[in-house]
């Protein structure tokens, strides 16, 4: 009984003082994602060709760059920027978000992209024979159908980035891994039930995303004949 109680004691350690770091770290990290892929997939499908080659050369080169790389590049480079604008003790965790974000909007870039092909060009053409803008007819038209089309991709990516949050224990970052690992190498004996519960916890965290919110949107745009040509 007593070895059951301490076996909680350490979850719940893990879960209070490592969780809020982990969701903090994908809540940014997905949002500057969001900002940045977004911008990217436009500027691909929009921009002149030099800009289409300038973002394309991007999405290379932060796709093939290993995340925990791109953390230590971050870690090193940035702390001193975010301290000097005032952020201090939580600039190495500003900095991994940084990085998470700048690697997810390669990603993001290419569902976004995929996602406003997928609408049918007659509706912009429609659009903008009825007298709005390029600007307007994407604001209004497109848009909206491309973050719908993209909402089950985009789970998907929900889901990369808050494993790929558990690199930032190779940093410093406090998160749910760096404790796990603080508390098996003090206690060996529960490396294999410490292992479990992060199991755990990130299938508690992207499952429910990834299996209902991806599958609701997916249905949903076969009942409204998204996603075609």
């Amino acid at each position: 009984m007593q070895e059951l109680q301490e076996i909680v004691r350490w979850f719940l350690y893990i879960i209070v003082n490592g969780l809020p770091a982990t969701l903090l770290l994908t809540f940014f990290g997905l949002g500057i994602g969001l900002l940045f892929g977004l911008v990217l997939a436009l500027a691909r499908v929009y921009a002149p060709k030099g800009i289409q080659i300038i973002a394309t050369t991007y999405e290379r080169i932060f796709r093939g760059i290993p995340i925990l790389v791109l953390m230590f590049i971050f870690a090193v480079a940035l702390p001193g920027m975010f301290a000097f604008v005032g952020i201090g003790t939580n600039a190495v965790l500003a900095s991994v978000a940084f990085a998470l974000g700048l690697r997810s909007s390669a990603y993001q870039s290419g569902i976004f992209r995929s996602a406003i092909l997928s609408v049918n060009p007659g509706q912009l053409q429609a659009a903008q024979a009825l007298g709005m803008s390029g600007i307007q007819a994407n604001q209004h038209i497109v848009l909206p159908q491309a973050f719908r089309i993209a909402v089950p991709s985009w789970s998907n990516e929900y889901a990369v980035v808050i494993k790929d949050t558990s690199f930032a224990l190779g940093v410093g970052v406090v998160e749910m891994n760096k404790l796990a690992f603080n508390l098996y190498t003090e206690n060996p004996a529960l490396m294999m039930f410490i292992l479990f519960a992060l199991t755990f916890v990130y299938f508690c965290l992207t499952y429910p995303v990834t299996k209902y919110v991806g599958g609701f949107a997916t249905r949903r745009m076969r009942r409204l004949g998204l996603g075609g040509g």
